[in-house]
């Protein structure tokens, strides 16, 4: 048995966790739990970078005891998209924005009429979202932003550098900035002397498993671990350390990753780069081994969230049971509205586009949240059955992975939207990838099917069977698309 901590880092909230593993074994421990609060400042909405990083040490002080003051390995995954910016002397030039501020609002137009929208997917198989990181290095770009920069990081590159002093870009993670061609899986030069972007600013490319350094002495002075600690690349985007711990036992499965966002899709060998691929918003991102993860971003929990700050934080158990009890699909709206991206009203964003829509205006909590997890539940339909068309791949079961396992409700929804069975958990499923894929490195865990067959084994699952009201769910899909 062998102690490795997960550095997990998610949009509300970080955590560290302290996974046990040996070769029949799996264990996770929550080590410490801290909250990832962005902060408006006059420039636009930042994250607390400095803040994250002090709740990182904090954890791995924690996660030391809990393993006797030695760790065998530390992993880092976190949100994609967002960077810090360096220096010539290695120091962080600013908080890192917010994929939700608003500097890149109508950049992708620019970048467009340089490289249209098609040829941009057909060369990185990227979906397309405001925040892309592409978009957000050309605003930087047109402010100024970038001219003194020495070295851009992101977000899991950068905790990886404050804590061994070693600079790297690790791949799954880097494949969502619209820089990587998913082929080669490598940089997309040409591309990006096109749009003037310099890929000299990112550090070298690393693999998951890779090594990336070793804890400073500070480091270990803080956080009283006994040295030498290794930090070892995982699935640095939490999405690729996700997918990895999906207790999938075949080939034919979808999966969703679910939380703040849902991204749902499959998991190929090969992109799917096709003109219908761009038009239905899949991306292709990268995975463990060679992988594509081949997905739809679906706004998520984010929806719920938002509902539940504006109320005042009710019990969530009660709210979800009345909800339960709530007319099923009386109200609907689309999951993936842009329109729902930022915070604020969003009970009443949700009613407004239902009123607009012609559809009963839900006015109770339990019904703004019932049609918020229909709607959900309905986006993951739409997703899976587009994912499966356009990449010719038939499934059997869904698994859905994530905070969202916690919501049966929303469980047993997306059986009933998909018609497959739904196979929930784990719940820490990017905290467990970023464990195995560190204990993979260690030679402590065999292939990805290994790796999925030692999730299914030790940790706990619920499987959800779709009932019989299939036409009711065809027919609300029906009437969304057709608004």
């Amino acid at each position: 048995m062998r102690s490795y901590a997960a550095v997990d880092l998610g949009a509300s909230s970080g955590r560290v966790m302290v996974g046990r593993v040996g070769p029949d074994t799996l264990e996770l421990t929550e080590a410490h739990r801290f909250p990832n609060r962005p902060v408006r400042v006059p420039e636009g909405l930042r994250w607390d970078v400095l803040a994250l990083y002090a709740g990182v040490l904090d954890g791995l002080r924690a996660a030391g005891c809990l393993a006797g003051g030695r760790l065998d390995s530390v992993g880092i995954d976190s949100w994609a998209v967002d960077y810090g910016l360096l220096d010539t002397r290695g120091a962080l030039m600013g908080n890192p924005a917010h994929y939700r501020d608003t500097r890149t609002e109508g950049v992708a137009q620019k970048v467009w009429a340089t490289v249209p929208a098609a040829e941009l997917y057909a060369a990185t198989g990227l979906q397309y979202a405001p925040f892309n990181t592409l978009y957000q290095m050309t605003a930087d770009r047109e402010a100024g932003r970038l001219a003194h920069a020495e070295r851009l990081l992101l977000i899991p590159d950068l905790l990886t550098y404050w804590l061994t002093g070693e600079q790297g870009t690790e791949l799954t993670n880097a494949s969502t900035t619209q820089l990587v061609d998913p082929r080669t899986r490598t940089w997309a030069h040409g591309l990006a002397a096109r749009l003037g972007i310099d890929l000299g600013l990112f550090a070298p490319l690393r693999q998951p498993g890779d090594p990336a350094g070793t804890l400073r002495p500070e480091v270990l002075a803080e956080t009283g671990l006994s040295g030498p600690v290794p930090v070892t690349a995982v699935g640095s985007h939490d999405t690729a350390s996700a997918v990895a711990a999906v207790p999938a036992t075949g080939e034919r499965f979808a999966y969703i990753c679910t939380g703040t966002w849902s991204l749902a899709g499959l998991e190929l060998d090969a992109p799917v780069l096709t003109e219908e691929s761009r038009a239905a918003n899949f991306t292709n991102e990268l995975g463990l081994d060679g992988t594509v993860r081949y997905l739809r971003n679906i706004m998520g929990l984010w929806l719920l969230q938002e509902c539940v700050r504006e109320w005042g934080d009710p019990d969530l158990g009660s709210l979800l049971q009345a909800a339960a009890e709530a007319p099923a699909l009386r109200s609907v709206v689309d999951a993936q509205d842009t329109a729902f991206l930022a915070p604020g009203r969003m009970p009443e964003r949700i009613a407004e586009a239902c009123r607009a829509s012609g559809q009963p205006v839900p006015g109770t909590p339990a019904e703004i949240t019932r049609c918020v997890l229909d709607s959900l539940a309905l986006a993951h339909r739409r997703a899976i059955e587009d994912a499966q068309r356009l990449a010719d791949r038939p499934v059997d079961v869904v698994h859905v992975v994530g905070g969202g396992t916690r919501n049966a409700l929303l469980c047993r929804l997306t059986a009933d939207a998909c018609g497959l069975p739904v196979v929930a958990g784990p719940t820490e499923a990017a905290a467990l990838g970023n464990v195995l894929v560190q204990a993979r490195a260690h030679g402590l865990a065999g292939d990805r099917a290994g790796l999925r067959r030692l999730i299914a084994g030790t940790q706990p699952l619920a499987r959800y069977e779709p009932r019989g009201d299939a036409g009711r769910w065809r027919e609300a899909a029906a009437r969304l698309a057709a608004r």
